[in-house]
């Protein structure tokens, strides 16, 4: 037992008072003549002994009155160890999309919500963060309506990053007892094999996993195949759970133009064909009804926007290769002789390839840097025994970068730069062993901008970046076979998309995605994208013939936006929220060392409660206070 105020203590010295005034009353004696005392003797002698045994009680009473008033105004209290240490707690509450999955008394996420908001206790001073959100150092009360207006976003930290962002959260140096409490569900792509848990964090976790992990996902949408009269548009579904068969709609806008079903056969993949007239533009949404999780029930496109990438190859050695990568669906392609170019033509290109020059006339030079300036791409194919001063002379304004003296060395290409944004978004996964394509005469790349192909010696076959790609090597000749390599056809169509950046059938939020819009803007003007209660401005670059919209971190809901000048509707893109979350795929937590795992929510906190109660007695020692109070009237009333 403890006390609040264990200085009152010193109060019980009161005791001694009534002991020695009952001492002082036991020596006392009165004297009372008498004239003959034998007949009295018995009668003195009973009353003598009632006397003594009423004056005992009345000190056991009075003693206990004083100090059950002693102690109670020293307020006694009973608690753990643990409940006067001082306690930093940091809450991570996981708002991921699988947390829309559904139990019995709804949503998981809800369910925590209210669990959170039910079990902690009032007075405590917490942090709480989300994916995207942070509350420091607030009590649960003052953040109530925040709480209850959190819904699951796209976004997913994993448990290393939760740990490195709860520590930052922590109060430093203060000797606190930390701790950090995780809610989530721990999805295969939240969890890791292993976690370093900083020794004087305490991790205490509940998992939040649904009863029955059903969901079905649009996964993505493609064009399967045209032809003049229409187009086909694969959709993939995909699925957890125990579910054969589901509807699939397609609108246009909120017009249904299609319906069907698919049917996964015992797989986990389905996939269903829609066709629509090839002329025809579409604002589409595929769209199922699923009692899964909600945001990949839906996903947005766009189909429709004929606009066409200009590519031209000055040059014309052995350009077939090209003529077959730059189909007429999306590019327009048009070969010169550089003798018969017309220099005021490259301006409107989007794409200029110098197929092995063998010169590059000033003239040339100064109308492909101005090209460039104002946004064109430019790929350089050097040629056998080319003017290298002249090559130079041009490459050199763009920064570090020459060509060296040609060498006769045979060398593979034995390395590809997978996070180059020209192969970001063509390789699923990095390929250790593919077909290496192989030169005996190249110029070796004396270049600042990296390396996207390597040789074996580390040395570059083809270096640059978005705007500028240089090869090291001519590639329709003897000396080298890369054009009869997988790699030819991504690259130059990698080069030929990333000069125009036409609108995609969807792009996924979260992701930087570039939308060239192929009008020029004035200095006064500005492009807003729009939907139903949502507008933004986002990141734009004007140049002569275009503007590129960059979106990052917005917009941040899904569906099709319009494009505006003013009033007037350029275009629409659609965004889709990624489909990571859609995979209801849990890891066990309790694998994971380091976690103290609770059933649930409420056992969580109930727990923590019991260590930080804190008993309170005085209401016990003042009751007893009333009991000895009673007693002495009792005795003074009832004792003779």
């Amino acid at each position: 037992m403890q006390f609040t105020h264990p200085e009152l203590l010193w109060a019980l010295l009161l005791l001694l008072l009534p002991i020695i005034i009952h001492l002082f009353q036991l020596r006392r004696f009165k004297k009372t003549p008498f004239t003959n005392v034998k007949l009295l003797q018995k009668v003195v002698s009973q009353s003598r002994k009632s006397n003594r045994l009423k004056k005992w009680l009345l000190l056991f009473a009075r003693l206990g009155l004083i100090a059950a008033l002693v102690l109670a105004f020293a307020q006694p209290f009973i608690a753990n160890k643990t409940a006067f240490v001082e306690k930093d707690t940091v809450i991570y509450l996981d708002d991921s999309f699988s947390l829309q999955a559904q139990n019995d008394a709804g949503s998981l996420f809800d369910n925590a919500v209210q669990s959170v908001l039910k079990g902690s206790e009032r007075e405590q001073n917490v942090t709480l963060f989300t994916n995207t959100r942070t509350f420091a150092r607030s009590y649960i009360r003052d953040i109530r309506g925040s709480l209850l207006e959190l819904t699951p976003s796209p976004h997913q930290l994993s448990i290393d990053e939760v740990l490195i962002k709860a520590n930052t959260l922590f109060e430093s140096g203060t000797g606190k007892e930390k701790d950090l409490i995780i809610l989530s569900d721990f999805q295969d792509r939240f969890a890791s094999a292993e976690i370093n848990i900083p020794e004087d964090v305490r991790v205490l976790a509940v998992d939040l996993k649904p009863e029955e992990p059903n969901n079905v996902a649009i996964d993505s949408l493609y064009v399967s195949s045209t032809n003049p009269t229409t187009t086909e548009l694969g959709v993939i579904l995909s699925k957890t759970g125990e579910i054969e068969d589901i509807p699939v709609s397609l609108f246009d806008d909120d017009r249904l133009i299609a319906k069907s079903s698919a049917t996964f056969d015992g797989t986990e993949k389905a996939r269903v064909i829609f066709s629509v007239p090839e002329d025809e533009s579409i604002n589409g949404r595929v769209e199922i009804s699923d009692a899964g999780l909600d945001f990949d029930n839906h996903l947005y496109f766009n189909l429709g926007d004929k606009s066409r990438i200009k590519v031209m190859v000055i040059g014309l050695t052995s350009d077939n290769y090209l003529q077959r990568i730059f189909t007429e669906q999306e590019f327009d392609l048009t070969s010169v002789a550089l003798s018969e170019l017309n220099y005021t033509a490259i301006e409107s290109q989007n794409l200029v390839i110098l197929n092995e020059l063998l010169a590059l006339p000033l003239a040339l030079q100064n109308t492909l840097s101005a090209f460039s300036r104002e946004g064109g791409h430019i790929v350089v194919v050097p040629g056998k025994n080319s003017n290298l001063s002249e090559y130079n002379n041009f490459l050199t304004g763009f920064g570090q970068l020459r060509l060296g003296a040609p060498r006769t060395d045979s060398l593979r290409v034995t390395s590809i730069s997978f996070q180059h944004p020209l192969y970001k978004q063509v390789f699923e996964q990095e390929v250790a062993n593919f077909q290496y394509p192989s030169t005996t005469y190249y110029y070796p790349i004396e270049s600042f901008m990296g390396t996207v192909l390597g040789y074996s010696d580390n040395s570059a076959f083809l270096s640059g970046r978005s705007g500028l790609y240089v090869f090291s090597s001519p590639l329709a000749t003897v000396d080298c076979n890369f054009i009869n390599s997988p790699l030819v056809v991504p690259s130059f169509y990698e080069m030929g998309k990333q000069s125009l950046a036409l609108p995609d059938l969807y792009y996924s939020l979260g992701d930087r995605s570039d939308v060239d819009v192929s009008i020029p803007m004035a200095q006064d003007q500005i492009i807003k994208v729009a939907r139903e209660g949502y507008e933004f401005i986002p990141l734009q670059q004007s140049f002569a013939k275009k503007t590129r919209l960059t979106f990052i971190d917005n917009p941040v809901l899904h569906g099709i936006y319009s494009v505006l000048v003013k009033d007037d509707t350029l275009k629409k893109i659609s965004f889709n929220y990624p489909r990571a979350e859609s995979n209801l795929t849990y890891s066990d937590p309790s694998n994971l060392s380091g976690l103290n795992m609770k059933e649930n929510i409420e056992e969580l906190f109930t727990d923590l409660a019991e260590e930080n109660r804190v008993e309170s007695l005085w209401k016990w020692f003042v009751i007893l206070a009333l009991v000895f109070l009673l007693a002495e009237v009792g005795i003074q009333k009832f004792i003779r």
